[in-house]
């Protein structure tokens, strides 16, 4: 059977007390309801989840080097291909140096062998030179021509190198975190700047490996909840089940894309995600009390009811909540099936 979870039961009776400040001595009526469980089964199944940047990066250097020059802190948004972090590159500018002057001699040598070279072939038509002088000339030229190009292939190398000094932006984004100083020695692998794309989220829950089949099924029927976040509402839930396994867990990751524009979202914050499990053999058929939204009070840190004693006193109980359905929120402790509960709880301070 395949209902929508809705109130087990709503049974309305009255429950008198005296009104002690009354002069007239008439007694007012508190509203109340029959707590009762659900018994018909758990047709949907919450799993803990966490929001992730669809694009995130750690970013760290190949070279080795004192940072000299820091421009973000956490929280700045940056460009692609902004500068965000720079290492000293003193050595690796003076091997810069030095390869460009080794290139400009072997351009020279290449020159005079070139010259060299025609001189030789001129000789060679007039037949004052022999054959072997002139292969050895061709020989001289192509060498200081092959020096050439090696040069200039370590010089590209050396104006390469200069480049892995400074630290850019891969992508749009925001800096989540920045472990680094001025004067922290960087080494390779270590990681120098965190940052992600706000621009592209989603939610990531594990699902254990009973469930993945229904799952893959109704993906369009899983629901999602940021706790105190408001989510734009998006035409349809886009999800995705990996086709991976992780075989320590025995879970696969779930993954919903976050609608654009969502405000207030960051990566790492945690999330509720219900799947359909209504054929999983797994999961409990224990009862489930739900009662009305306006049922609750919340005071400070403290959520609780008012629960009727044996006299018709309201008595104020602690609970903890689970999920909402509509106008409906489950409660997981601090309630038992019968129990008398205040629907009106804001009238208790002003008729008792």
């Amino acid at each position: 059977m395949k209902k929508s979870l809705i109130l087990a039961a709503v049974i309305a009776v009255s429950a008198w007390h005296p009104v002690t400040a009354l002069a007239n001595k008439e007694a007012t009526a508190l509203k109340s309801l029959t707590a009762k469980t659900l018994q018909a089964g758990a047709d949907e199944l919450s799993l803990d989840a966490v929001v992730e940047a669809v694009r995130q990066a750690t970013l760290s250097t190949q070279v080795a080097g004192a940072i000299v020059s820091s421009t973000v802190k956490a929280g700045d948004r940056v460009r692609a291909g902004q500068e965000l972090l720079r290492i000293d590159a003193s050595a690796a500018q003076q091997q810069v140096v030095g390869s460009n002057a080794q290139l400009e001699a072997a351009q020279a040598n290449l020159t005079v062998a070139g010259k060299e070279l025609e001189r030789q072939k001129q000789l060679f038509q007039k037949q004052y030179i022999s054959q072997g002088a002139l292969d050895r000339a061709q020989a001289q030229w192509e060498a200081a021509q092959a020096q050439v190009q090696a040069q200039q292939a370590q010089t590209r190398v050396a104006q390469t190198q200069t480049g892995f000094f400074s630290v850019r932006a891969p992508f749009n984004g925001v800096v989540s975190e920045v472990p680094v100083s001025l004067g922290d020695m960087a080494m390779p692998g270590r990681p120098l700047i965190t940052l992600h794309d706000p621009s592209a989220l989603r939610i990531s829950a594990a699902v254990p490996q009973s469930l993945m089949e229904g799952v893959q099924r109704q993906l369009k029927s899983v629901r999602y909840e940021i706790a105190g976040q408001t989510v734009p509402a998006a035409k349809e839930t886009v999800a995705q089940l990996l086709p991976s396994v992780d075989p320590v867990t025995h879970t696969a990751q779930l993954r919903i894309a976050l609608p654009a524009g969502a405000l207030g979202l960051v990566p790492g914050m945690f999330a509720r995600v219900w799947v359909p499990a209504e054929n999983s053999k797994n999961v409990a058929k224990d009862g489930r009390v739900y009662l009305p939204v306006t049922a609750i009070v919340r005071r400070a840190e403290m959520t609780g009811i008012y629960v009727l004693d044996a006299q018709g006193k309201p008595r104020l109980r602690q609970v903890r909540l689970g999920r909402t359905v509509g106008s409906n929120v489950e409660v997981l402790t601090g309630v038992s099936e019968g129990d008398q509960v205040v629907s009106t709880p804001a009238t208790v301070s002003t008729k008792l």
